[in-house]
């Protein structure tokens, strides 16, 4: 996976100790573009030479750098390059929905060097039960060394700097203190896990390397079970006063509508949510309702009614996207982001989903015309993984000293 320049700092990450160490995230921070010689990093980072080579044989030391050839500009003599050593650590993924759990180990680039996942009742195992098999399933992803950093992507609302999952209707999960629950399972410790929500993992995971490259700002709105919300400007998560920013899954679209799960009448969720739309879809007793099925399966099976011309299935999919409309519209008004991604499984629905949402955002913006893109994700389900995935390995970024000196290592340094 191709890796962006944003770079997220988080609530429990190591705050860098000194000069040196800020150096030492800075040089390495700049190499996740690419390859580059010292003469680039020392104006990227605004540092000597003399001083970036310095740092590069400690981080060659720490084995997160190595040689990458040389780069002959055609003027005068060529540069030697220098390049993240991507397989000399790695950050682990792990995520929670309500028909199952997901693991993913990357490598400094970003790359996935092992994934996992598991169909499952969450809600009805509880808390405790799906501890146990998010930490098995974990433990089929990592590898003999620990991760330098785990992230937890959840649904729901999450107080980042305790790491706790404080509300999750979909789940019926409250004040859950998931990263003690992992660390005493995963024997790590607690400070090396942190809790976000999925929506604001899928924000990062699309800003970094997907439809929201290069975007300033973007709001995130993710397709699941729920419906869930984030907003990436320039390169940071915005969470409001208490981290519980983006719940655009619980924006009133209907006053007189259903009562969603979290309590309130005419959600978005309530006509947005997975089950609501399958059940427009669909008649009881169809096979679009099939837990075992999982949310991937299902979504594929309303794609192919959709594209068959099955009128119930197309008219399902039309007032989902009435329904994204009217609560994109508000975003827009309230944020004015840049674009607005449609991920989650909205993104497999994008072909049918794109059009209704943008004709109701021209109906119902305070504007005379909107400038804000609507796009489909480029990750789909994986944003969330990605996103985290992306956090875990900021702990290192934050703070290349995690990994210790390797004392033996006689390699020649990439200076």
């Amino acid at each position: 996976m191709s890796e962006g320049s944003v770079a997220v700092t988080e609530p429990g990450f190591p705050d860098p100790v000194g000069p040196r160490t800020a150096n030492l995230a800075a040089l390495l921070r700049a190499l996740r573009a690419g390859p580059l010689s010292r003469t680039q990093l020392a104006a990227r980072c605004e540092l000597t030479k003399a001083t970036v080579s310095g740092l590069l044989t400690e981080l060659s030391e720490r084995g997160l750098v190595r040689p990458a050839g040389m780069l002959n500009a055609g003027n005068g003599r060529p540069s030697r390059l220098v390049e993240l050593a991507g397989d000399s650590a790695y950050g682990l993924a792990l995520a929670v929905e309500a028909d199952g759990f997901a693991a993913v180990a990357t490598d400094l680039g970003g790359r996935v060097i092992a994934e996992r996942s598991e169909t499952a009742d969450v809600a009805s195992l509880g808390l405790p039960r799906s501890m146990d098999e998010l930490a098995l399933l974990a433990g089929e992803v990592v590898r003999a060394d620990r991760p330098v950093g785990v992230t937890v992507s959840v649904p729901g609302l999450v107080d980042p700097a305790a790491s706790v999952l404080r509300f999750a209707p979909a789940l019926r999960w409250r004040d859950a203190e998931i990263a003690d629950l992992l660390a005493a399972r995963l024997g790590l410790p607690a400070d090396a896990i942190t809790v976000d929500n999925e929506a604001n993992l899928g924000a990062i995971g699309e800003a970094v390397s997907g439809a929201g490259i290069g975007v300033r700002e973007l709001f995130y709105l993710s397709g699941g079970m729920g419906v869930g919300g984030g907003l990436v400007v320039g390169g940071t998560i915005l969470r409001g006063a208490r981290g519980f920013a983006g719940e655009v899954g619980h924006l009133t679209v209907d006053p007189s509508g259903e009562q969603c799960s979290c309590g309130r009448p005419g959600c978005l969720e309530t006509k947005a949510g997975l089950n609501a739309v399958l059940r427009n879809a669909a008649a009881p007793g169809d096979p679009l309702h099939d837990p075992a099925l999982g949310i991937e399966g299902r979504v594929t099976l309303l794609k192919h009614r959709v594209r068959a011309g099955d009128q119930r299935a197309v008219a399902a999919v039309a007032e989902l996207g009435i329904a994204l409309g009217v609560a994109v519209s508000t975003v827009v008004d309230v944020l004015d982001p840049d674009a607005v991604v449609l991920g989650g499984w909205f993104a497999e629905l994008g072909e049918w989903l794109v059009e209704p949402v943008r004709h109701e955002l021209s109906a119902r913006i305070l504007g005379q015309e909107s400038v804000c893109r609507i796009e489909v994700s480029a990750l789909g389900t994986a944003a969330a993984l990605r996103g985290a995935a992306h956090l875990a390995l900021e702990r290192l970024f934050a703070d290349p000293t995690l990994v210790p000196e390797i004392l033996e290592n006689t390699a020649e340094a990439p200076a």
